[in-house]
């Protein structure tokens, strides 16, 4: 089994509204982080940006649980020496609460050029209205997890409905009151000769090819006879010719 891993044309991001009034501003920011980084689909991958927009209405009634308002405080620096600063999170819902918004759910997504990337998908205003309803984005109640409907290519590429076999097998057969007429046969073709003329020529050229190259070679046994026949015989005295001739000469 092959890990997914998804692809860009399989990303779809879609637009969420949620009201954030009465609600606190911990679960708000689980919430929209989730939606942000897509960890509510099947596909969810932690290298890619696989979320959604979200858009967070009515951020100026937001709230906080015990003494947070006073206990809690937003810290930011100049950046020179003794350059920080600090304010309390009531003072900061009561002036900027699209700050403590985005501020919360900032501090939620991974510290990097992705998370710079996932936090642009987050609208937060301040009122009821909002500037996005081109896109026409979808309600969405705290902790509730929108539906997966599968990915973007496989919705496209539905199979087509194909017809039961039945159907098919019953416009086949004939029916008793429509008989059958019996298929015309067919005149068998008459097949033509093939020449056989051309096949037999070139092969008495071979033949006589091979008739003309045994001939030219010599026999080996014909060489030897001719050279043993060159040769003059020399005859041998017998023994008894020797021992008469031997006698005369002493006499």
């Amino acid at each position: 089994m092959k890990t997914y891993s998804p692809k860009p044309e399989h990303i779809e991001h879609r637009w969420y509204v949620v009201d954030a009034s009465g609600v606190v501003l911990g679960r708000l920011a689980t919430e929209v982080a989730t939606l942000l980084r897509g960890k509510h689909k099947p596909m969810y991958a932690p290298h890619m940006d696989t979320g959604d927009h979200v858009i967070v209405i009515n951020a100026d009634k937001i709230e906080l649980t015990g003494n947070k308002g006073e206990d809690k405080y937003a810290y930011r620096h100049s950046g020179y020496p003794g350059g920080i600063r600090a304010i309390q999170y009531k003072d900061l819902m009561a002036t900027r609460p699209i700050a403590a918004v985005e501020k919360a759910v900032k501090g939620m997504l991974p510290k990097n050029s992705l998370g710079r990337q996932m936090v642009k998908k987050l609208h937060v205003v301040a009122g009821a209205e909002h500037p996005h309803a081109a896109q026409k984005p979808i309600a969405l109640r705290l902790g509730e997890r929108p539906a997966w409907d599968g990915l973007p290519g496989a919705r496209n590429t539905a199979p087509a409905p194909t017809k039961p076999a039945t159907a098919k097998r019953a416009a086949a057969t004939p029916t008793a009151e429509e008989p059958t007429e019996a298929p015309e046969p067919k005149a068998a073709k008459p097949k033509a000769a093939k020449p056989k003329a051309a096949s037999a020529a070139p092969k008495s050229t071979t033949a006589k090819a091979k008739a003309k190259t045994t001939a030219a070679k010599p026999k080996s046994t014909t060489a030897k006879a001719k050279t043993t026949a060159a040769k003059p015989k020399v005859a041998r005295p017998k023994a008894a010719e020797t021992v008469a001739e031997a006698t005369e000469n002493e006499e």
